[in-house]
C-alpha cells in the first residue's frame, strides 16, 4: 500500500505541475499539439493495433464476448476516428479565457466571468480505448492535465496510445505528464486514486453502474457523475409507423453495447397491433431478443415474458423490452420512474404531445422523431466527449469542452472603495 501511495503521489504531483504549464498555453499552441497527436496515432497505428490484439486475445481467453469485445476493438477505421476527433477538438473555439456576462454594477464596477482551467482531471473508465484519446484531447484543449485509469482488459491499448501522446508532448517541449495513465489497474490503486484530492480537482467515471456507484460512494474528489443508459422510445398513437420502426431498429442494433442504445420501447395501446408484428420481425431478423408484457407476448409468441427487473436493466446487448401504455401520460410516468435520465425519444405526429414529452421527461437528452443514438459529443458538435452526465449540477448531457472548464469572476474598477 505504501508503494501505491508513493507512486500516486508522484503521478499526482507531476500532473499538477504539468497542468500549470498547459493552462497558460494559447489556443494555437494547444491546437498544434493536438494535430501532432492525431498524426502520431496514424504513424504509430501498427504498434497500437498490435497492443490491442494482445488485449483482445486476453479478453477472449477470459471468456469475454459480444458487446464487450466490440467496445474493446481497435482497427484502422477507429484509429482514423480517434485522430479525427483530436482534429475536431483542435478546430473548436478555445474555452479558456472566454469572458461572459460582463456588465456594470450600481457601484460602478464592471463584473463578469472568465472561463478557467479546472487543473487536473481524473478519468476512470472501462474497456474503451478510444476514451483514452478523447479524454486527453478534451482535457488538454480545456487547459487541464489528465490522469487516466482505464480497465484492465484494455491496458496494453491504453499504454500504447498514452505513450504516443507523451512522445509528441516531449518532442514539442511540453510536459509529457500532461497525460498520465495508471498502468496498475488493481482495485487498491483505484481506491487510492479516488482519494488523491491533494492533486486531482475533479473525477469523472465512465462505465457501468457498478463503476460509477463505486466512484461516487468512495471518492473524496468532487465527481461529475456520468450515467448508464436505460434509454426509452415511446411510440405515440399519432406516430408514423414506418418511421417508428426504422428509428427503433437503428437505436437498438447500430451499436447495442453503447449507453445511448435503446433498451425499452413503450407503445400506445391504440397502435400496438399496427406496430408490433413488423417491428418484431425486423428486430428478430437482426438477432434481437424481445421481452414484453402480457399483451405483446400474446400478439407475437416469440416474445419472451418480461420480468419486473427488465424495466430497470441496461442490457448493452441485443435485447430489448417492450410494453403497451394507455397514453402519453403513462409513458412519461414510466420513463421518469424507470429510466436512468440519459436519453429518451417520442415518435409522434402530434405537436402538442411532442412538446409535452420534451417538457415533462426528466432526462439529459430528449428527442422527437429521432434515434437516441445521437446522444454523443461528436454528433452534438462538441468534437468529442468524455461521457454523458445524467446529474443536474454543473454539467448535464455530453461532457465537452465547456463542461471541462471552471469560471472565476473578473472585476474592473476605477478606484471604488466599499463603505459599510
Amino acid at each position: 500500500m505504501a508503494a501505491i501511495n508513493e507512486s500516486l503521489e508522484r503521478i499526482g504531483a507531476d500532473a499538477k505541475k504539468a497542468a500549470s504549464v498547459i493552462g497558460l498555453l494559447c489556443a494555437d499552441e494547444k491546437n498544434r499539439a493536438l494535430e501532432a497527436c492525431a498524426d502520431e496515432l496514424k504513424a504509430d497505428s501498427g504498434v497500437i493495433l498490435e497492443a490491442n490484439a494482445k488485449d483482445m486475445d486476453a479478453a477472449r481467453k477470459n471468456g469475454l464476448k459480444g458487446a464487450f469485445l466490440e467496445r474493446l476493438t481497435l482497427n484502422e477505421k477507429r484509429l482514423d476516428q480517434m485522430a479525427s476527433g483530436l482534429r475536431e477538438i483542435a478546430a473548436l473555439p478555445d474555452p479558456v479565457g472566454e469572458i461572459s456576462s460582463m456588465k456594470p454594477a450600481k457601484n460602478g464596477l464592471l463584473i463578469g466571468k472568465m472561463a478557467t482551467p479546472i487543473g487536473v482531471i481524473g478519468v476512470i473508465y472501462e474497456s474503451r480505448p478510444n476514451v483514452t484519446s478523447d479524454a486527453f484531447g478534451l482535457c488538454f484543449k480545456a487547459g487541464s492535465g489528465v490522469i487516466l485509469r482505464g480497465g484492465s482488459e484494455a491496458v496494453c491499448s491504453n499504454e500504447a496510445i498514452t505513450a504516443a501522446f507523451q512522445r509528441v508532448l516531449a518532442r514539442i517541449g511540453l510536459p509529457p505528464c500532461a497525460v498520465s495513465l495508471l498502468a496498475d489497474t488493481s482495485r487498491e490503486t483505484a481506491a487510492q486514486f479516488m482519494r488523491l484530492d491533494k492533486y486531482v480537482d475533479v473525477l469523472i467515471p465512465r462505465g457501468g453502474a457498478g463503476l460509477i456507484r463505486a466512484v461516487v460512494e468512495n471518492s473524496t474528489i468532487p465527481v461529475i457523475e456520468t450515467g448508464v443508459g436505460n434509454c426509452h422510445i415511446y411510440v405515440d398513437e399519432s406516430a408514423d409507423i414506418a418511421m417508428a420502426i426504422d428509428i427503433i431498429v437503428n437505436a437498438k442494433t447500430d451499436r447495442p453495447g453503447v449507453c445511448n442504445a435503446c433498451e425499452k420501447v413503450l407503445i400506445h395501446e391504440a397502435v400496438v397491433e399496427g406496430v408490433l408484428p413488423a417491428l418484431a420481425g425486423r428486430l428478430f431478423s437482426a438477432g434481437v431478443e424481445i421481452r414484453g408484457d402480457g399483451r405483446l407476448a400474446g400478439l407475437v409468441p416469440e416474445i419472451k415474458p418480461a420480468e419486473e427487473s427488465d424495466w430497470d436493466e441496461e442490457y448493452l446487448d441485443l435485447i430489448i423490452a417492450m410494453r403497451a401504455v394507455k397514453d402519453i401520460g403513462e409513458a412519461i410516468g414510466h420513463i421518469n420512474a424507470r429510466s436512468t435520465k440519459h436519453s429518451e425519444s417520442i415518435i409522434t405526429g402530434s405537436y402538442d404531445n411532442a412538446q409535452r414529452f420534451l417538457r415533462e421527461v426528466d432526462s439529459a437528452a430528449v428527442y422527437v422523431n429521432a434515434s437516441t443514438r445521437f446522444t454523443d459529443g461528436n454528433e452534438f458538435g462538441l468534437g468529442a466527449e468524455i461521457g454523458i452526465s445524467t446529474q443536474k449540477l454543473h454539467a448535464r448531457g455530453p461532457i465537452g469542452l465547456k463542461e471541462l472548464v471552471s469560471e472565476k469572476y473578473v472585476i474592473y474598477g476605477s478606484g471604488q472603495l466599499r463603505n459599510a
